[in-house]
């Protein structure tokens, strides 16, 4: 840090306002990099394992990385980048994606990450809401079995962005690529011109914009949620540490990919800034087989391992002869992230996984938050399956009635807020800041809305129920569609399952069960009947679905968020306007579910 703050905090949720190290003056890749390179040059910094296990894995120390950064911003200053230029990466997990980010933090540059799997159309509305003026790309993108050409998806979305000038393109695939003069530059070209493998750190004031990320919003529009220096920083490097317990010699492994908050908080800045080994892997979980995750740990003897329910549940399905081939007595501490992670799942990881010794991190977050918020510390909370645990020392979450009254003691449901600030929370939403105030900071005077209906156990635990727009009000009680999917997803036929409400001429809103399963045949009855029973079972006769549709997939993103918007369209009856679902992972789901509606 090159200057100390003045003040630690002032702020308020009412414009919002907020601000954490007023005066400091720093820069983050000097804590992700240069302290290092000081007092451990030869550290691994990166592992990163390519999509083909026939490719060997590249270790990269953390003076190697340091290089590699300085060498990639000064070629962002050959094309004119400077401090506050919004620079848009769209790029496979390769190790040029972690060093194209540190490379525009370097420079002061605003880095905007878009998951390499977005269309074009999302793309233009991302690059025009920040007026990029550079893309960093590549070639193409190494998923599973298949290449997808990347450069194709950025030169169609450029037809509508004119503030972008210049691109970037990594070779990634040795795909024939069409480059435009003037305007567009392979990287190891303009990598191999850098005489200067020096970059000076561009000082950054506290509260200086770091990045920008898109989420999506209920508008259709996404969110540019803004995140800051040193906030950011703070709370990231905070919660790696006392989250994960990774020891100097351990290696950690964040699954995500780094276009989501998951992967700048828990992959790049987080591990980095406490000087750990963060894994980056380029794949999927099912490619060549479905052993390839448990295949890496053992590659690596990764000690940490933190990914999604989706994932979780996805591997459960390809039964437990995936795992056996491998050890895994590496693992000490396994997490879950992205969305509340069910019974079975937990209960199935905890046993098969972390061999029912590891400790499980159950993550609450948000893109919002920065960080991690909610979850069982490891060996100092208890754990209970399904309950993300207590929040991170230092965060006030509470529990609001629908009147905006906190509710005391435990064994409460209400609305999820936080009451005092964290250094990482959002500062705004780029260019629209009344969006920030309105979504936030309305519904409840004084408190930080996230959207989330929670329960608070009689330990004072907490177990997310699922988005406030995700709870179904049946006969007056408000029941969270998570709830009711953990339930149903105990039928022993049952895969996954997604939830909505409906309406019914007689409760208000009736249960819609979207069931993917297992082992099926031509009669449905049965499954239908197994479904109703067990919710009933499990949670009472309030939860029993009305309506069971057997799907063969879910809508979802490519980030594994179901988009039950969909869904409750289709259970309404009105299919005529879902909206973009270009950026589903499989859009022809969609076309299935709405032939099969019941």
């Amino acid at each position: 840090m090159a200057k100390k703050w003045d003040k630690v905090l002032s702020w308020n949720f009412t414009e919002p306002n907020v601000k954490w190290f007023e005066g400091a003056k720093l820069n983050i890749t000097e804590n992700c990099l240069d302290r290092h390179v000081e007092t451990q040059p030869d550290k691994i910094a990166i592992i990163w394992e390519s999509n083909d296990v026939n490719v060997a894995s590249e270790h990269i120390t953390y003076k190697q990385l340091h290089e590699r950064v300085c060498i990639m911003a000064n070629v962002l200053k050959k094309h004119g980048a400077k401090k506050g230029d919004r620079i848009c990466i769209y790029m496979p997990m390769i190790p040029q994606l972690t060093i194209a980010v540190l490379a525009c933090a370097r420079i002061g540059a605003i880095h905007s990450v878009v998951f390499a799997g977005f269309s074009a159309n999302s793309l233009v509305d991302r690059i025009t809401d920040a007026t990029c003026n550079i893309v960093i790309t590549s070639d193409g993108i190494n998923r599973g079995g298949k290449q997808i050409p990347a450069k194709k998806v950025v030169d169609e979305a450029l037809q509508n962005c004119p503030s972008v000038t210049k691109v970037l393109v990594a070779n990634c695939c040795n795909l024939e690529t069409q480059m435009t003069a003037g305007r567009d530059y392979w990287l190891h070209d303009e990598i191999a011109s850098i005489t200067d493998v020096n970059c000076p750190a561009e000082m950054m004031d506290a509260e200086d914009m770091l990045f920008i990320l898109y989420t999506s919003g209920s508008t259709g529009k996404p969110k540019g949620v803004v995140h800051t220096c040193a906030g950011y920083m703070v709370y990231v490097a905070y919660t790696f540490a006392n989250v994960f317990k990774c020891g100097n010699s351990d290696v950690f492994w964040c699954t995500a990919d780094i276009g989501w908050v998951t992967g700048h908080s828990y992959i790049v800045y987080g591990p980095l800034l406490q000087g750990a080994t963060t894994l980056m892997f380029e794949g999927v979980p099912t490619h060549p087989d479905a052993g390839r995750f448990w295949a890496v740990i053992d590659k690596h003897k990764v000690n940490q391992f933190y990914t999604a329910p989706t994932a979780i549940r996805s591997l459960m399905a390809f039964g437990d002869e995936w795992i056996k081939p491998y050890n895994l007595s590496s693992l000490k501490v396994i997490g879950s992230v992205g969305e509340p992670i069910n019974e079975e799942a937990w209960n199935w990881y905890h046993k098969n996984i972390g061999k029912e010794k590891c400790p499980i991190v159950d993550t609450w977050w948000q893109t919002e938050t920065g960080g991690i918020m909610i979850t069982s510390l490891p060996g100092i909370h208890p754990q209970r399956a399904a309950h993300a645990g207590f929040p991170i020392p230092g965060i006030q979450p509470v529990l609001l009635d629908g009147a905006g009254q906190e509710l005391q003691g435990n064994d409460v449901e209400g609305y999820l807020c936080v009451k005092f600030p964290w250094p990482s929370i959002l500062r705004t939403t780029y260019g629209d800041h009344e969006r920030c105030r309105q979504t936030y900071f309305s519904n409840y005077k004084d408190y930080y809305f996230t959207g989330d209906g929670a329960r608070r156990d009689e330990h004072g635990l907490y177990r997310i129920i699922g988005r406030v727009d995700d709870v179904i009000n049946v006969s007056g009680h408000r029941i969270g569609t998570a709830e009711v999917e953990n339930a149903i997803n105990e039928s022993e036929y049952v895969i996954e399952s997604a939830v909505v409400g409906y309406p019914h001429d007689i409760k208000g809103q009736g249960i819609y069960a979207f069931v993917i399963c297992k082992n099926i045949d031509s009669n449905h009855d049965h499954i239908r009947t197994d479904v109703q029973e067990t919710a009933s079972r499990i949670i009472g006769k309030l939860a029993r679905p009305d309506k069971i549709q057997i799907v063969s997939g879910l809508p979802k993103t490519r980030s594994g968020k179901i988009m039950r918007r969909i869904l409750r369209k289709v259970a309404e009856g009105d299919t005529t306007n879902l909206g973009d679902t270009t950026t589903l992972l499989d859009p022809s789901v969609v076309e299935e579910i709405i032939k099969g509606a019941v």
